[in-house]
């Protein structure tokens, strides 16, 4: 016992004992050494070396999911880039010429080929009628009705293309003024018939007042059936003095005409054709329906008939319009009627729509517009 208490008091008081270096072996010492050498050596190159590139992470089975559908929404976001197109009449032009070190080929549809040389076809029998028109100091009216963005404007284009333009015109009106508001509702259109010699395109009318001011507000309901009952009357009188009228309306379906509202915002050079009620014309499509039908119902009269064309495919509407005109009126060399007939399909009567409206209105069937 004293011998094990004598040991404590002095470890108490003792300084602690200093490492000693252990042991390296000769042959592992020349090892270590070398290894060290190698790591010091990779440090030095490390501080002047780039960052590795991080390997791609892995992602789990739920979040892959949501990385498609972020990746899917930055590519619709992107701009679409616009189509570039052939200037009409180009590909027909040139379907003949020889292969040159300047010409480049481009893949044309052959619908397209057969498209523009049945309209230069037309044309030129147009400009025969117009002829003819000024030699008889004939007055031709013609009124072009239809939904919006259902290619009212893109045959107007056509017709009066090659046309002389002394004895062509067109007529595209704004939103009346406080003043025309005054006015008898006729007023503002009357100062704009054609004179002797002259053939005179509307691109919307006076109907305006049958479709387009009652659904959106723009007229009261009383404004809307006097309309209705004075219109057959002043067409009337116009035929009877001598004016040959025509009135043509054109009909889009509902996706087809949500498909060129789209084109309108993405094609710079189709702008000037956004409206602000354009968004509404879908929305409110039902009650553009019922005033179409009641529209044609009131106002298609023997004297004033109207033309309905199917445009959702724009360039046989197109052809059908100008086949349609010239195979109602008469001129010097004119071709024969076979090859002016239209197609079923495209265009129709006012008694035909009128009759296919009483039978699907009803029905729940989505209907032309």
């Amino acid at each position: 016992m004293p011998k094990e208490t004598k040991k404590k008091s002095k470890s108490k008081g003792a300084k602690p004992k200093e490492a000693k270096p252990i042991a390296i072996k000769k042959k592992d010492s020349s090892k270590a050494i070398k290894a060290m050498s190698e790591n010091g050596e990779k440090k030095s190159k490390s501080k002047g070396a780039k960052p590795k590139e991080a390997k791609p992470i892995s992602v789990k089975e739920k979040d892959s999911s949501k990385a498609k559908k972020e990746i899917s929404e930055k590519i619709e976001k992107k701009p679409q880039k616009r189509k570039t197109k052939l200037s009409e009449h180009t590909a027909f032009k040139n379907k003949d010429k020889k292969k040159k070190k300047n010409r480049k080929a481009v893949w044309v549809k052959q619908f397209t080929l057969a498209y523009e040389q049945e309209l230069q076809r037309l044309q030129i029998e147009l400009l025969k009628w117009q002829k003819h028109v000024i030699a008889n100091d004939q007055r031709v009216l013609m009124l072009f009705e239809g939904r919006d963005a259902a290619g009212k404007g893109g045959t107007i284009k056509r017709i009066i293309e090659h046309m002389n333009p002394r004895g062509a015109r067109v007529v595209a009106l704004l939103k009346p003024s406080d003043r025309e508001r005054t006015q008898w509702y006729f007023q503002r259109y009357i100062q704009h018939l054609p004179s002797g010699g002259e053939i005179v395109l509307f691109d919307r009318s006076w109907y305006n007042r049958a479709m387009v001011e009652p659904t959106m507000g723009f007229c009261t309901d009383e404004e809307n059936k006097r309309f209705l009952k004075d219109v057959p009357m002043l067409e009337s009188m116009l035929v009877k003095n001598g004016i040959v009228l025509f009135k043509f309306f054109f009909s889009v379906s509902k996706s087809e005409q949500l498909r060129r509202f789209d084109a309108r915002e993405t094609d710079p050079l189709k702008q000037y054709k956004i409206s602000p009620v354009d968004r509404e014309a879908q929305e409110r499509w039902d009650d553009y329906t019922v005033r179409k039908f009641q529209m044609l119902n009131e106002t298609n009269r023997t004297i004033s008939q109207w033309s309905i064309f199917r445009s959702d495919n724009k360039k046989k509407a197109r052809l059908n319009c100008i086949k349609h005109i010239l195979s109602k009126v008469e001129y010097k060399g004119k071709i024969p009627a076979e090859e002016l007939e239209t197609d079923p399909e495209i265009a129709l009567s006012g008694i035909d729509e009128i009759r296919y409206l009483e039978d699907n209105i009803m029905t729940g069937v989505e209907l032309p517009g």
